[in-house]
């Protein structure tokens, strides 16, 4: 990727991030961004330093992990930000820093960001395989803090990852019927994106048996509008979702795991 120089904010991230274009540009697409404003950035940040956070990942049978398993959603978060290692410590610094913020602002608009040095539901995302997120739109306020939540970054770490892997990320309509874009999860991809409660996303299933799928995960937020209402998770209603025919769901809960995601990739169910 060619790296952009220009005057400003990124002049004084040269060093630590590479652009594909420049942030007025970068502007535009993010906010012409269909189905809700976003982008999507390859390689902006070194491999060498993704690299150290993803080697900082802890086994999975470590107790600093928070397993989520539910109907609705299977995966892992660490218990607190103070279980990152040095890496990661050093990645989160960087990604709450001023500079970063300021960058920020100029891709997305939103002034006035605040970081969220407890990573509040965010650092390492681990979704094993057989796991997924349903769609849903984010949080609006940040359970410790109190501010609102106004933009999410992931950062993916799924080195080598193909499309039949699965877990890739949808980004769904406004009223949350149908799924408008795709992103693959792969490793130094950057994807970031507006909070609301029309902004519907979710993960596909890790359809791959010896791949869990990986972020790093960081949200921004601003001072909260006196009348905003604290939610969770929204999901969107399950009419919406496709389901497979009864004998696929009854076959699911008989049939060992692994032949049951051979038999999807055989008859072609990605």
């Amino acid at each position: 990727m060619a790296e952009v120089q220009e005057a400003g904010i990124m002049a004084m991230l040269a060093d630590k991030i590479s652009l594909p274009a420049s942030t007025a540009e970068l502007a535009v697409t993010y906010k012409e961004a269909k189905p809700f404003p976003h982008i999507v950035i390859d390689n902006m940040f070194p491999d060498e330093m993704l690299n150290e956070v993803l080697e900082e990942i802890p086994s999975m049978s470590n107790e600093r992990w928070v397993h989520d398993r539910t109907a609705r959603t299977t995966k892992s978060n660490l218990r607190s930000a103070v279980e990152l290692g040095e890496a990661g410590y050093q990645f989160t610094a960087f990604l709450n820093s001023a500079k970063f913020l300021y960058l920020i602002t100029e891709i997305t608009g939103v002034w006035a960001l605040l970081p969220d040095p407890y990573m509040g539901g965010a650092g390492y995302h681990v979704v094993p395989s057989g796991g997924k997120f349903d769609v849903h739109a984010d949080r609006n306020i940040d359970q410790v803090t109190g501010l609102k939540r106004r933009l999410a970054m992931l950062v993916y770490l799924n080195k080598d990852w193909k499309h039949e892997y699965g877990g890739q990320l949808e980004l769904w309509d406004t009223k949350g019927t149908h799924c408008e874009a795709v992103v693959e999860p792969i490793f130094n991809r950057t994807i970031i994106f507006e909070v609301t409660d029309e902004n519907f996303h979710g993960v596909r299933p890790v359809l791959n048996q010896e791949r869990a799928r990986v972020s790093f995960a960081t949200y921004y937020h601003t001072v909260p509008d006196s009348a905003m209402i604290p939610h969770s998770s929204i999901y969107v209603p399950s009419f919406y979702l496709k389901k497979d025919p009864l004998y696929k769901r009854a076959a699911a809960e008989i049939m060992p795991p692994a032949l049951y995601r051979a038999a999807r990739w055989i008859t072609g169910r990605k």
